[in-house]
């Protein structure tokens, strides 16, 4: 019989769920949400229940993602002080009367890339999402890692502007988060655009100032993506998150950039791919993570 297992993501807006068997995706759901803490917990007993009843068998495996820094047993959230409150220690196993792994979601979304995804087949990737925010996951030696604490990853809170004093939500000042991802634009551009989109669209029409933050931004990911090849020297770095659907207008300036910025010893550069998983790769990821790696 194969083996099934499930997968939850859980988001201030959604729920995604997925079925996996054999690495095959046979199940996908979503279901919407809001941040009240009886709301999202209810979703996902609901969506448990609901792949529950699609599955072909039992479910031998039980995987929830979700915002935060998980605990060392990767049995629940150990950190997340701003949304979805309660999550915070919430025991997962308790609440659904079955063992549930607990992964942070961009963590979970590089799992799924290297199970199943671009990453496939590779044992050191570097992972950044780019969205609201920006986040990313490390797979070191075939293995996540989380690191001292668990929170391993957040490749968005190191500096990429020295010169800033605007601080992340770490306290770094000048992240990869505010260079680039969609929080921070309407402050730097000085409350011209709200989304990327809108971002992207007046570059492409020859804005001047839009291609000049654009430009700007797709530099400091490019030093970012330099200094992570420089730390880690990954097989592969993968970019993933709705910034993504710049397709050229992001790869093809970011190429340039790189051919300025990465040391590449021999002439050899690193391949730089987008996230063959988009919206399901938490819950993909979580589905097929069995539980940290006993030391």
């Amino acid at each position: 019989m194969k083996q099934i297992r499930m997968g939850i993501d859980i988001g201030g807006t959604y729920v995604k769920g997925v079925l996996i068997e054999a690495d095959e995706i046979t199940c996908r759901l979503k279901m919407e949400t809001r941040d009240g803490r009886e709301d999202w917990q209810r979703a996902i007993a609901d969506m448990h229940r609901e792949l529950t009843k699609k599955a072909s068998g039992p479910v031998e495996a039980i995987g929830l993602s979700a915002p935060g820094i998980a605990s060392a047993d990767n049995r629940s959230i150990a950190y997340m002080p701003v949304r979805l409150q309660g999550l915070e220690g919430f025991n997962w196993s308790d609440y659904l009367a079955v063992e549930v792994h607990v992964l942070n979601d961009a963590h979970a979304a590089l799992w799924a890339e290297a199970r199943l995804g671009t990453g496939k087949g590779k044992s050191n990737l570097v992972m950044i999402t780019l969205g609201t925010g920006v986040g990313g996951g490390l797979l070191l030696n075939g293995q996540l890692y989380q690191g001292f604490m668990q929170r391993a990853g957040h490749l968005g809170h190191i500096s990429v502007d020295a010169a800033s004093i605007t601080p992340s939500i770490t306290g770094i000042t000048g992240s990869l988060e505010d260079a680039i991802g969609e929080a921070g634009l309407a402050a730097r551009s000085l409350q011209r655009f709200t989304s990327t989109f809108d971002l992207v669209q007046a570059h492409r029409a020859g804005d001047s100032w839009a291609t000049y933050l654009w430009l700007d931004s797709v530099r400091k990911l490019a030093l970012a993506i330099a200094s992570f090849c420089n730390a880690f020297s990954p097989d592969l770095v993968i970019l993933a998150g709705g910034i993504t659907k710049a397709g050229e207008d992001l790869l093809q300036p970011l190429a340039t950039f790189l051919d300025l910025y990465e040391w590449r010893p021999g002439g050899r550069s690193t391949p730089v791919k987008l996230a063959e998983f988009q919206d399901y790769a938490g819950a993909i990821g979580a589905a097929l993570y069995d539980g940290p790696v006993p030391q």
